[in-house]
């Protein structure tokens, strides 16, 4: 490894974005030289054409890789963590910008400076793509978030991801060695699709193996208000995301032995959450898989599954629900003008 950050950006599909997250990254002012590994997943937009007009202006930091057929999300990440050269690893979504051109010298200086410190994260704020606007994920409020935690207290914040401090990843940089150590061990944890997501396990590893500092310092905005793999209005994606997601923090709880109340209330709460997408979805497999999932997570019904369970039984009884609820939406928007 050289004593050099690479900046992981993958993209698809997002020509309009894609100069914004490669022009903020470009200017960030770092003691430490960093290179960017640009993985372009075969966009069938203009995406393609803009990365390589980057690579052709920037040949010394820019490395762009090219697929030759579709990755999807997880391969292409993993394959460009596995292509980066530096000790350490930082990435932004090819939707996202960085907008503190000292966040990585920040960062690194903390690495450098504590060696038992795996991981530096820090704020961030959601940005509206249509009203360009931006507003933060939570209320600004640090008291929660230490400047020094051990990792390891903070394991359930990380799986359940709902108390601070959640570590967006794209705010982040952290040891390619911990990851690499981590990736060997155990490597479908990362490729497994059916996990369908890339953030959680490098945190959770993170937190495990050494202590996590932040920074209070909002350092990235991130995208919404368009659709993506975790915001979407599709009920039955947003369904396999949340099983998806819930199946990988199951399969780590399992593995590492990782089990309390809060983690308990974590897996009934997201049984609730596919209930519920499933019931809007109006689609028997998605009731029937809700049910497989609660025997393979070894969790309980609360009373709401229940009652969304006996709904989802009777057809008629299913279908008058949906419309009533349809109503009820309806005139909820009304009324709001």
């Amino acid at each position: 490894m050289e004593e050099l950050i690479s900046v992981v950006v993958c993209t698809y599909n997002q020509e309009d974005t894609i100069a914004r997250t490669l022009e903020s990254v470009l200017m960030q002012q770092c003691h430490v030289p960093f290179e960017i590994v640009l993985g372009e997943d075969c966009s069938t937009d203009g995406t393609l054409a803009i990365c390589k007009r980057y690579a052709d202006e920037h040949p010394d930091v820019i490395r762009l890789i090219t697929n030759k057929q579709n990755k999807g999300l997880i391969d292409n990440y993993f394959d460009c963590l596995l292509a980066a050269r530096g000790r350490y690893i930082a990435d932004c979504a090819g939707d996202d910008f960085w907008t503190d051109p000292l966040k990585l010298e920040k960062e690194v200086s903390i690495l450098e400076a504590h060696p038992d410190v795996t991981l530096v994260h820090t704020n961030w704020l959601c940005y509206d793509e249509r009203k360009a606007t931006t507003f933060p994920p939570y209320p600004a409020d640090n008291k929660h978030t230490r400047a020094f935690a051990d990792g390891r207290e903070l394991i359930e914040d990380i799986l359940t991801q709902t108390k601070r401090p959640v570590i967006h990843l794209c705010t982040s940089l952290y040891r390619r060695d911990v990851f690499m150590q981590a990736y060997l061990e155990d490597e479908d944890m990362f490729r497994n699709k059916d996990f369908g997501c890339e953030d959680i396990q490098i945190s959770f590893f993170m937190a495990k193996e050494g202590r996590i500092a932040f920074i209070p310092d909002t350092t990235l905005n991130y995208s919404v208000g368009h659709t993506t793999v975790s915001n979407t209005k599709n009920e039955e994606k947003q369904y396999h995301f949340v099983r998806q997601v819930t199946s990988l923090v199951y399969y780590i709880c399992t593995k590492y032995h990782i089990d309390s109340k809060r983690i308990d209330a974590y897996f009934r709460q997201r049984l609730f959450a596919l209930s519920m997408h499933a019931f809007r979805s109006h689609q028997p497999a998605l009731f029937l898989m809700t049910k497989e999932c609660e025997k393979d997570w070894q969790t309980h019904r609360t009373l709401p599954v229940k009652i969304a369970y006996t709904v989802m039984r009777y057809e008629g009884l299913w279908k008058l629900m949906l419309w009533g609820r349809h109503l009820f939406v309806a005139t909820k928007s009304l009324l709001s003008v």
